[in-house]
């Protein structure tokens, strides 16, 4: 809703706009200038084997949790009141260690949140300044990301300025 608003001022807003003189308007689109970026590509990969390095670690102690667990099952009933609390005690500790792992790797601001930010902010700064001097070079009034919340419904060929930025960040 609050996207559809912001949309409709600013469609009010180019129309009163367009009304005094011709504003230029061009857009991007940051999904394929992310997807295409070498830069872009790198710190994805490192993220994505962090990742798969975090969940295998997961799977490893889930895995662990459920052999106890399936141990203590077939014990339970031969089990001494001590060593059975004792038992259930372990496993509770484990499924808290995993739960711990989990939060701190894939959390809110866990480790995988800060990598991302500590690869991706200096590429997204890079590609905001490009962006802002292809603009500027082709005397631009707006520009637009095509791949964000707030959509374009029309826009024609001639605007779309993604590859010049592709081209002078492959440059640099």
């Amino acid at each position: 809703m609050k996207s559809k608003l912001f949309f409709i001022a600013a469609l009010l807003f180019f129309v009163s706009i367009n009304s005094y003189s011709q504003a230029k308007i061009g857009y991007v689109d940051s999904d394929a200038i992310m997807d295409q970026l070498p830069d872009a590509q790198d710190a994805r990969q490192q993220i994505d084997a962090l990742v798969n390095e975090w969940q295998s670690e997961i799977k490893k102690l889930e895995g662990e949790w459920k052999t106890k667990y399936d141990d203590y099952e077939k014990r339970k009933l031969i089990m001494s009141d001590i060593v059975r609390a004792e038992t259930e005690s372990e496993l509770i500790k484990l499924e808290q260690k995993i739960v711990e792992y989990r939060e701190k790797k894939f959390g809110t601001n866990g480790e995988l949140f800060q990598k991302q930010d500590e690869l991706m902010k200096p590429i997204q700064n890079k590609v905001f300044t490009i962006i802002k001097k292809v603009a500027e070079e082709e005397e631009l009034d707006f520009v637009f990301d095509k791949s964000g919340q707030i959509a374009i419904l029309y826009a024609k060929e001639k605007f779309d300025i993604t590859n010049k930025v592709l081209q002078l960040l492959k440059k640099q």
